[in-house]
């Protein structure tokens, strides 16, 4: 079961690597004001959306305790997330503010899962 949840979590990081890694790649155009949601943000969302689903159900199956809270802000953070990325995916030019906020609660996810114990 460990060797399964490493996986899954490996999975994960990929998935927020995709995430935070479309953001950046697309911080000089936020500057330029022609900044939009990459297909790898979406995809990024998703993929961190499943396999969170199915670490939490790991973690509860192998026995393991979970902080039902902590999980509960990061996944209303990242419903937010991709609820923003997958309504303005099609667009052309994102507004700053909505793509900042992206971006901001991006890296809010990461500090709340490395910092909240």
């Amino acid at each position: 079961m460990d060797v399964l949840i490493h996986a899954f979590v490996a999975l994960h990081i990929i998935g927020i690597a995709s995430l935070l890694g479309g953001f950046l790649t697309q911080m000089k155009a936020m500057g330029a004001g022609t900044a939009r949601f990459v297909p790898a943000m979406l995809h990024g969302a998703l993929t961190m959306l499943v396999t969170g689903i199915a670490l939490v159900g790991m973690r509860e199956a192998d026995g393991g305790h979970v902080n039902n809270i902590k999980i509960g802000v990061k996944l209303l953070i990242l419903v937010v997330i991709l609820a923003l990325v997958y309504i303005k995916r099609d667009e052309e030019k994102v507004d700053k503010g909505a793509f900042a906020a992206v971006g901001g609660l991006t890296l809010a996810n990461i500090f709340i899962a490395t910092l909240w114990v």
